[in-house]
Protein backbone atom coordinates (compact mmCIF):
# COMPACT_ATOMS: atom_id res chain seq x y z
CA UNK A 1 0.00 0.00 0.00
CA UNK A 2 1.44 3.38 -0.97
CA UNK A 3 2.14 5.76 1.86
CA UNK A 4 0.57 9.18 1.75
CA UNK A 5 2.42 12.21 3.04
CA UNK A 6 0.41 14.80 4.87
CA UNK A 7 0.79 18.24 3.39
CA UNK A 8 1.85 21.00 5.75
CA UNK A 9 -0.91 23.31 6.70
CA UNK A 10 -1.17 26.75 5.12
CA UNK A 11 -0.29 28.37 8.46
CA UNK A 12 2.91 26.31 8.73
CA UNK A 13 3.90 27.10 5.13
CA UNK A 14 3.33 30.79 5.75
CA UNK A 15 5.38 30.69 8.97
CA UNK A 16 8.25 28.83 7.29
CA UNK A 17 8.33 31.23 4.37
CA UNK A 18 8.17 34.36 6.48
CA UNK A 19 11.44 36.33 6.33
CA UNK A 20 13.37 36.92 9.51
CA UNK A 21 12.70 40.31 10.98
CA UNK A 22 15.69 42.53 11.67
CA UNK A 23 16.45 43.33 15.28
CA UNK A 24 14.77 46.41 16.58
CA UNK A 25 16.84 49.20 18.10
CA UNK A 26 15.72 48.16 21.57
CA UNK A 27 16.70 44.53 20.95
CA UNK A 28 20.05 45.59 19.53
CA UNK A 29 20.77 47.73 22.56
CA UNK A 30 19.74 44.90 24.84
CA UNK A 31 22.20 42.52 23.18
CA UNK A 32 24.92 45.17 23.26
CA UNK A 33 24.41 45.69 27.00
CA UNK A 34 24.49 41.93 27.55
CA UNK A 35 27.75 41.68 25.62
CA UNK A 36 29.35 44.53 27.56
CA UNK A 37 28.25 43.01 30.87
CA UNK A 38 29.63 39.60 29.83
CA UNK A 39 33.02 41.11 28.95
CA UNK A 40 33.03 43.09 32.21
CA UNK A 41 32.23 39.91 34.16
CA UNK A 42 35.16 38.10 32.50
CA UNK A 43 37.58 40.89 33.35
CA UNK A 44 36.27 41.15 36.90
CA UNK A 45 36.64 37.40 37.36
CA UNK A 46 40.23 37.49 36.11
CA UNK A 47 41.08 40.45 38.33
CA UNK A 48 39.75 38.63 41.41
CA UNK A 49 41.48 35.39 40.37
CA UNK A 50 44.85 37.06 39.75
CA UNK A 51 44.71 38.85 43.08
CA UNK A 52 45.77 35.53 44.62
CA UNK A 53 46.93 33.34 41.71
CA UNK A 54 49.75 33.88 39.24
CA UNK A 55 48.69 34.95 35.75
CA UNK A 56 49.78 31.95 33.68
CA UNK A 57 50.77 34.18 30.77
CA UNK A 58 49.76 37.43 29.05
CA UNK A 59 48.67 38.31 25.50
CA UNK A 60 52.02 40.00 24.82
CA UNK A 61 54.10 37.12 26.22
CA UNK A 62 52.09 34.69 24.09
CA UNK A 63 52.68 36.82 20.99
CA UNK A 64 56.41 37.16 21.66
CA UNK A 65 56.72 33.45 22.41
CA UNK A 66 55.09 32.62 19.11
CA UNK A 67 57.30 35.12 17.27
CA UNK A 68 60.59 33.97 18.82
CA UNK A 69 59.80 30.32 19.44
CA UNK A 70 59.73 30.72 23.21
CA UNK A 71 60.55 33.15 26.01
CA UNK A 72 62.61 33.21 29.21
CA UNK A 73 60.31 33.62 32.19
CA UNK A 74 60.22 32.40 35.80
CA UNK A 75 57.70 33.62 38.36
CA UNK A 76 59.07 34.53 41.79
CA UNK A 77 57.08 35.75 44.80
CA UNK A 78 57.65 39.25 46.07
CA UNK A 79 59.58 37.91 49.07
CA UNK A 80 62.19 36.44 46.69
CA UNK A 81 62.88 39.76 44.96
CA UNK A 82 65.60 42.01 46.37
CA UNK A 83 63.92 44.98 48.09
CA UNK A 84 66.15 47.38 46.17
CA UNK A 85 64.65 46.05 42.91
CA UNK A 86 61.16 47.04 43.99
CA UNK A 87 62.35 50.50 45.05
CA UNK A 88 64.35 51.15 41.87
CA UNK A 89 61.39 50.09 39.73
CA UNK A 90 59.05 52.46 41.51
CA UNK A 91 61.63 55.26 41.46
CA UNK A 92 62.16 54.78 37.72
CA UNK A 93 58.60 54.22 36.55
CA UNK A 94 56.20 55.76 39.07
CA UNK A 95 57.67 57.57 42.08
CA UNK A 96 54.20 58.41 43.41
CA UNK A 97 53.00 54.80 43.18
CA UNK A 98 52.04 54.72 46.87
CA UNK A 99 50.18 58.03 46.70
CA UNK A 100 47.73 57.58 43.81
CA UNK A 101 44.72 55.35 43.11
CA UNK A 102 45.88 54.23 39.67
CA UNK A 103 46.31 57.53 37.86
CA UNK A 104 48.91 60.19 38.66
CA UNK A 105 46.95 63.33 37.83
CA UNK A 106 49.97 65.62 38.30
CA UNK A 107 51.99 63.52 35.84
CA UNK A 108 49.09 63.52 33.38
CA UNK A 109 48.86 67.32 33.49
CA UNK A 110 52.62 67.59 32.99
CA UNK A 111 52.46 65.17 30.05
CA UNK A 112 49.64 67.15 28.43
CA UNK A 113 51.60 70.36 28.78
CA UNK A 114 54.73 68.71 27.36
CA UNK A 115 52.90 67.22 24.39
CA UNK A 116 52.19 63.70 23.14
CA UNK A 117 55.84 62.63 23.30
CA UNK A 118 55.80 62.26 27.05
CA UNK A 119 54.02 59.40 28.82
CA UNK A 120 52.25 59.43 32.17
CA UNK A 121 51.30 55.79 32.69
CA UNK A 122 51.52 54.58 36.27
CA UNK A 123 52.76 51.15 37.30
CA UNK A 124 49.13 50.19 37.87
CA UNK A 125 48.22 51.12 34.30
CA UNK A 126 51.27 49.33 32.91
CA UNK A 127 50.37 46.20 34.89
CA UNK A 128 46.82 46.27 33.53
CA UNK A 129 48.12 46.69 29.98
CA UNK A 130 50.69 43.90 30.36
CA UNK A 131 48.38 41.37 32.03
CA UNK A 132 44.97 41.95 30.45
CA UNK A 133 45.37 43.91 27.22
CA UNK A 134 47.58 44.32 24.19
CA UNK A 135 50.49 46.63 23.41
CA UNK A 136 50.39 49.52 20.97
CA UNK A 137 48.73 52.90 21.03
CA UNK A 138 45.01 52.84 20.38
CA UNK A 139 41.98 54.53 21.90
CA UNK A 140 40.12 51.24 22.58
CA UNK A 141 43.07 49.91 24.60
CA UNK A 142 43.48 53.16 26.51
CA UNK A 143 39.76 53.21 27.27
CA UNK A 144 39.81 49.64 28.60
CA UNK A 145 42.96 50.42 30.57
CA UNK A 146 41.24 53.43 32.15
CA UNK A 147 38.24 51.31 33.12
CA UNK A 148 40.17 48.33 34.49
CA UNK A 149 42.89 50.17 36.42
CA UNK A 150 40.65 51.51 39.25
CA UNK A 151 39.15 48.03 39.71
CA UNK A 152 42.62 46.51 40.02
CA UNK A 153 43.59 49.23 42.51
CA UNK A 154 40.44 48.45 44.51
CA UNK A 155 40.94 44.67 44.65
CA UNK A 156 44.72 44.23 44.59
CA UNK A 157 47.16 45.61 47.14
CA UNK A 158 49.96 47.89 45.97
CA UNK A 159 52.39 45.12 46.84
CA UNK A 160 50.47 42.70 44.62
CA UNK A 161 50.43 45.15 41.71
CA UNK A 162 54.20 45.57 41.95
CA UNK A 163 54.75 41.83 42.34
CA UNK A 164 52.76 41.05 39.20
CA UNK A 165 54.41 43.87 37.26
CA UNK A 166 57.91 42.66 38.11
CA UNK A 167 56.99 39.16 36.96
CA UNK A 168 55.49 40.09 33.58
CA UNK A 169 57.54 43.12 32.51
CA UNK A 170 59.85 42.71 29.51
CA UNK A 171 63.56 43.33 30.23
CA UNK A 172 65.07 42.19 26.92
CA UNK A 173 63.83 40.57 23.76
CA UNK A 174 62.00 37.43 24.92
CA UNK A 175 63.02 37.94 28.57
CA UNK A 176 60.10 38.48 30.94
CA UNK A 177 60.10 38.93 34.68
CA UNK A 178 62.79 40.13 37.02
CA UNK A 179 64.16 36.69 37.89
CA UNK A 180 64.68 35.72 34.25
CA UNK A 181 66.22 39.16 33.67
CA UNK A 182 68.60 38.85 36.63
CA UNK A 183 69.83 35.47 35.41
CA UNK A 184 69.95 36.60 31.76
CA UNK A 185 72.02 39.73 32.41
CA UNK A 186 73.99 38.97 35.58
CA UNK A 187 73.76 35.24 36.32
CA UNK A 188 72.11 35.78 39.71
CA UNK A 189 68.61 35.30 41.10
CA UNK A 190 66.20 38.18 41.67
CA UNK A 191 66.88 37.87 45.41
CA UNK A 192 70.61 38.44 44.95
CA UNK A 193 70.54 41.57 42.80
CA UNK A 194 72.91 44.30 43.91
CA UNK A 195 71.76 47.94 44.00
CA UNK A 196 73.66 48.73 40.78
CA UNK A 197 72.22 45.69 38.99
CA UNK A 198 68.69 46.51 40.15
CA UNK A 199 69.05 50.11 38.99
CA UNK A 200 70.29 49.00 35.57
CA UNK A 201 67.34 46.63 35.17
CA UNK A 202 64.98 49.45 36.07
CA UNK A 203 66.75 51.72 33.60
CA UNK A 204 66.04 49.39 30.65
CA UNK A 205 62.32 49.02 31.36
CA UNK A 206 61.09 51.84 29.09
CA UNK A 207 63.03 50.40 26.12
CA UNK A 208 63.94 46.75 26.81
CA UNK A 209 64.80 45.96 23.20
CA UNK A 210 67.01 49.01 22.79
CA UNK A 211 68.90 49.05 26.11
CA UNK A 212 71.17 46.56 27.87
CA UNK A 213 71.65 46.13 31.60
CA UNK A 214 74.83 44.06 31.33
CA UNK A 215 76.48 46.28 28.69
CA UNK A 216 74.99 49.64 29.59
CA UNK A 217 75.46 52.69 27.42
CA UNK A 218 76.57 55.95 29.01
CA UNK A 219 72.93 57.00 29.09
CA UNK A 220 71.84 53.83 30.91
CA UNK A 221 74.65 54.28 33.44
CA UNK A 222 73.61 57.87 34.13
CA UNK A 223 69.98 56.82 34.30
CA UNK A 224 70.78 53.99 36.73
CA UNK A 225 72.69 56.37 38.97
CA UNK A 226 69.73 58.76 39.06
CA UNK A 227 67.38 55.85 39.77
CA UNK A 228 69.47 54.78 42.77
CA UNK A 229 69.21 58.30 44.17
CA UNK A 230 65.46 58.23 43.58
CA UNK A 231 65.13 54.84 45.28
CA UNK A 232 66.85 56.19 48.38
CA UNK A 233 64.63 59.28 48.31
CA UNK A 234 61.36 57.33 48.26
CA UNK A 235 62.68 55.08 51.05
CA UNK A 236 63.43 58.09 53.24
CA UNK A 237 60.26 60.08 52.57
CA UNK A 238 57.86 57.15 52.95
CA UNK A 239 56.81 56.71 49.33
CA UNK A 240 57.94 53.07 49.47
CA UNK A 241 55.87 52.23 52.55
CA UNK A 242 52.92 50.72 50.67
CA UNK A 243 54.95 47.78 49.34
CA UNK A 244 57.67 47.36 51.95
CA UNK A 245 57.24 45.68 55.34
Amino acid sequence: MAKTTAKPSKARRKKAAAPMRPLSLRQGLRWLVRGVLAVAAVFLGLIVLFSVLRPPTTPYILAEGWRHGGVERTWVPFEDIAPIMARTTVAAEDANFCLHWGFDMAAIRTALEAGAGRGASTLSQQTVKNVFLWHGRSWPRKALEALITPVVELIWTKRRILEVYLNVAEFDQGVFGVDAAARHYFGVSAADLSPTQAARLAAVLPDPKGRSASQPSAFVQRRASAILDGAETIRRDGRAACFED
